[in-house]
């Protein structure tokens, strides 16, 4: 007799207020927003359990595409299927669409971003201490406390967190293939399925003005197929598209200058939601409004499909011993990856002494202020980085 399954706890309306209040105050960037999930989602409301949880981190970071952006419709899929996973994402991405767009509009009107750099410089500093903490829950939660009795039973998985975290920082982007190869070195250590026991079967595997209208017909068709490019093929966080955008937005069309280029950059750190909801901001840029739908809608249209298509699959599969110890050995890894992501957004965001400490203070607030929330962070860190930039530097 099939095992009926659990009743969820909350109402797809639920789910989906959830992901529009984090898409619209949920600042930090993909490592940040998957922590929040976590601890909202697993942590206090229980709606989602642990496993489903990692089902969902493991197949967002398989499949191309903005990782939270993923992990937002593979939970919004769980108990809800096509339709939850649908209304999760789009109400996970339209608040911050909502909000670059206006941006947009105000950078095409006064010309420039001056008062967005005074803000970024002290937005992103608070991003780094929230992320480091948010990088901190998930690797005790998924990998094991840092306790010496615990990492010596774990040391495998500690060995590729550690891997992941040097490579990730090392090249600045992360690596799908040894996602692969460091989960499968764990399964056939832990739980190799039994075709693998075979000797034929090992040798085998050993040998494998404001623009809003302002636009060109033929650049609508460029920045489709361009988006697209990046939506499919692009693997990892919001922080693995950014040099793809550059080559093709400022190198090969020229669409953007260097500079706005960067501020593109900022925009999407210091809007609440996905990072990779810049491309809105730069389809804006080059055709208004219509460029900026498009942009969007084809950069987050394959990773929609990536996630829902392989989903009730991946669901089934995961609860094998050999796949949940594949699972666990690349959850090792790619938390590692995303402690790698933190390195890397801290060497750019913390360059002097003031960012130095509102990083620290904002991973304070978060450790020892217990009802400190993160956008009350972020709304102090703009206002201390406005003060420094303005008096002091």
């Amino acid at each position: 007799m099939d095992q009926i399954e659990e009743r969820p706890q909350y109402l797809l309306t639920d789910m989906v207020k959830y992901f529009l209040k984090l898409g619209a105050t949920g600042f930090g960037g993909p490592v940040a927003l998957v922590g929040y999930m976590h601890r909202d989602l697993v942590e206090t409301r229980k709606w989602i359990s642990a496993d489903e949880y990692k089902e969902g981190l493991v197949l967002s970071q398989l499949a191309p595409g903005p990782l939270a952006a993923q992990l937002g419709i593979y939970l919004g899929y769980v108990h809800y299927g096509i339709v939850g996973a649908t209304l999760t994402g789009l109400a996970f991405i339209i608040p911050s669409f909502i909000m670059v767009v206006l941006l947009g509009m105000a950078y095409q009107l006064y010309g420039g971003l001056a008062w967005m750099q005074a803000v970024f410089y002290g937005v992103s500093a608070a991003v780094i201490g929230i992320i480091a903490v948010s990088a901190y829950k998930l690797t005790i939660k998924s990998v094991s406390k840092f306790e010496f009795g615990a990492i010596k039973s774990n040391w495998l998985l500690w060995l590729f967190y550690v891997t992941m975290a040097f490579v990730t920082a090392v090249k600045q982007s992360e690596s799908v293939l040894l996602f692969v190869v460091l989960a499968t070195i764990y399964m056939v250590i832990k739980a190799p399925p039994a075709w693998m026991k075979s000797p034929r079967a090992v040798s085998v595997l050993l040998l494998s003005g404001v623009g809003f209208w302002t636009f060109e017909i033929s650049k609508l068709g460029q920045i489709a197929w361009f988006f697209t490019k990046a939506g499919a093929f692009v693997f990892g966080s919001g922080l693995a598209i950014v040099p793809f955008l550059h080559a093709g937005v400022v190198t090969e069309y020229g669409w953007l200058t260097e500079n706005q280029f960067v501020d593109a950059v900022a925009v999407a750190m210091i809007t609440p939601g996905p990072v990779v909801i810049t491309v809105a901001f730069i389809g804006y840029l080059v055709a208004g409004f219509p460029g900026a739908c498009i942009a969007a809608l084809a950069t987050f249209l394959p990773c929609y499909l990536f996630t829902v298509l392989p989903a009730p699959y991946f669901k089934k599969i995961a609860k094998n011993k050999s796949i949940k110890a594949f699972v666990d050995g690349i959850t090792a890894a790619v938390i590692g990856a995303l402690v790698g992501a933190v390195i890397v957004i801290a060497s750019r965001s913390i360059i002097d002494i003031p960012t130095a400490l509102i990083a620290a203070g904002a991973a304070g607030l978060l450790i020892y202020v217990k009802k400190m929330q993160e956008l009350s962070i972020i709304g102090i860190a703009a206002l201390l980085g406005l003060v420094v930039k303005t008096c002091f530097l």
